[in-house]
């Protein structure tokens, strides 16, 4: 299928090339100078950063960006989804939730809270979200302008496949062109079109977190880590949080892990409505929202929510950019742009990053670092390609959960089950001891090929801080570390960290994981 793919992508580009040369030859004989040596549609972390990287290398680099406002009217400055409606509020939300839970273990620490109850200004907290995004797109734009990069708040559309249309929100438009083109428009939700109101009533992470008011009883539907962010974060900041799923969460994650996850969130509030299907929303004669949907039975069921905020995937933003018009092929269901192992499209000189492109991780600093790359081959001559398959990723449930490599049913799938052995742990972090709060979900798996030194194939951890503890790790896979040279290191204790390291019991000893303290 690979290779038939790629000799369809080698006659489309000779087409490409044979329509340009005919071009070239009726003009007056003499190459096409171009406006630009690279053009980048789309203002995100991906198309930031090539455009950037470009210009740092002497191109004459443009970028074009036009944010176009969600269903509920919120639109957005320069960065795109990871600034403004991603990872940046989104983790500075759940740094709230988890502060709301540091309150409350900090009497057993000797701090002396008063009373029960801890109040949160849910408007005060956007607004200083809020202030802190503002920040970061000037900064943005300032970068650009230091960077040498032209920016265009423009809507782009391709002409031809070396030039551009960019339309103001004013309706000027200007005719760009340039040897190479980057598509880096990234991706918005989407609203399912099986549930009825839907679009009428319901949300998504492109609103919520420009909510000026709380959203109270708020039902999540979807089974993303966006999904599970959302209901955790919700649940931390003291709104009634139920997340409801159809069939299963985090489906690109091990199993195992899932399902602590799922676990864990139920501790901390959020009610879960598993094989569960949205039927219909309306808007009740009191203000809130009656939704019915299906249980697993069949059954109907319906409750009442402040909001529906809807968690159901992502579609690429390229319904603008009129590709059919030069011959890049998509992925038609979800809009992405098709690419090879160079991140260039069906045409020779159009290429494509980030959440836009086919089968890439849909993270920030995968983007980022594909949009250096492919700057520096199409301009220093690297032969360096992207590495798309040890990818480092957090999801930051109130129990963050950080993934790299493969889970213990993808290295079954690829090298059988004889050739892998697992080595994992149930462990209680030390900050965990004096408030005596469940630890029953901290758990570390290790995936190991089966094999002489045992080479790491995947770690998995469900802990505080899953996140920077798995950042040095994931490096050390990437260098092909084995179960050996990780025994072999000293642990910094007392740490949670420290447990990756301490791992000894395997999988199929059925001896019990659960370690105690020291």
């Amino acid at each position: 299928m690979l290779s038939l793919r790629k000799h369809w992508f080698s006659l489309v580009r000779l087409c490409d090339v044979l329509h340009v040369a005919g071009r070239r030859s009726r003009s007056s004989g003499v190459n096409v100078k171009y406006d630009y040596d690279l053009i980048v549609i789309g203002g995100g972390s991906g198309g930031l950063a090539c455009s950037k990287e470009a210009s740092q290398l002497g191109k004459k680099v443009a970028v074009l960006d036009f944010v176009s406002s969600s269903p509920k009217g919120n639109a957005w400055g320069l960065g795109g989804t990871c600034v403004n409606v991603g990872c940046i509020p989104k983790k500075l939300m759940h740094q709230a939730s988890l502060l709301g839970q540091s309150v409350k273990d900090a009497s057993h620490y000797g701090w002396n809270v008063q009373g029960d109850t801890i109040d949160h200004s849910w408007e005060s907290l956007v607004m200083s979200i809020q202030n802190h995004i503002k920040s970061l797109n000037f900064g943005h734009r300032v970068q650009l302008k230091e960077k040498n990069v032209e920016y265009y708040n423009a809507k782009g559309s391709f002409v031809d496949s070396h030039t551009v249309l960019a339309r103001h929100e004013n309706g000027d438009e200007v005719s760009l062109s340039a040897e190479h083109i980057v598509i880096a428009v990234g991706g918005r939700p989407h609203y399912p079109t099986n549930v009825q109101g839907s679009h009428e009533h319901g949300i998504t992470s492109d609103d919520l977190f420009f909510y000026s008011k709380p959203p109270g009883k708020t039902l999540v539907i979807g089974g993303s880590y966006v999904a599970l962010e959302c209901a955790g974060i919700l649940a931390g900041l003291g709104c009634p949080a139920h997340l409801m799923i159809r069939s299963h969460p985090l489906k690109a994650f091990d199993r195992d892990m899932v399902n602590l996850v799922m676990s864990s969130l139920r501790g901390h509030g959020v009610q879960i409505l598993s094989h569960c299907e949205p039927q219909s929303i309306e808007r009740g004669s009191n203000g809130r929202l009656d939704v019915v949907w299906r249980d697993e039975a069949s059954q109907t069921c319906r409750d009442q929510f402040d909001t529906v905020l809807f968690a159901t995937g992502r579609q690429a933003s390229t319904w603008a950019l009129e590709l059919p018009r030069v011959g890049v092929a998509m992925d038609t269901p979800t809009g992405k742009v098709l690419v090879d192992e160079r991140d260039t499209t069906s045409v020779d000189n159009i290429h494509a990053i980030g959440d836009a492109a086919y089968g890439r991780w849909e993270l920030t600093p995968v983007a980022v670092k594909a949009g250096k790359l492919l700057a520096r081959r199409l301009f220093e001559g690297s032969n360096v390609l992207m590495n798309y398959e040890t990818v480092p990723t957090t999801v930051f449930t109130p129990l963050e959960f950080a993934s790299v490599g493969l889970s213990e049913e993808e290295a079954v799938s690829r090298y059988g089950n004889e050739r892998v052995e697992v080595y994992h742990a149930f462990y209680r972090p030390l900050e965990y001891y004096l408030p005596h709060r469940d630890s029953s979900q901290c758990y570390i798996k290790m995936v190991c090929e089966a094999v002489d030194t045992e080479r790491v194939l995947g770690l998995h951890l469900l802990g505080p801080n899953a996140g920077e503890v798995l950042q040095g790790f994931s490096t050390a896979i990437n260098a092909g570390l084995t179960r050996d040279q990780l025994h072999g290191t000293i642990g910094i204790h007392p740490t949670c960290a420290e447990e990756v390291v301490r791992l000894h019991i395997t999988k199929s000893s059925g001896a019990d994981p659960t370690l105690t303290a020291c």
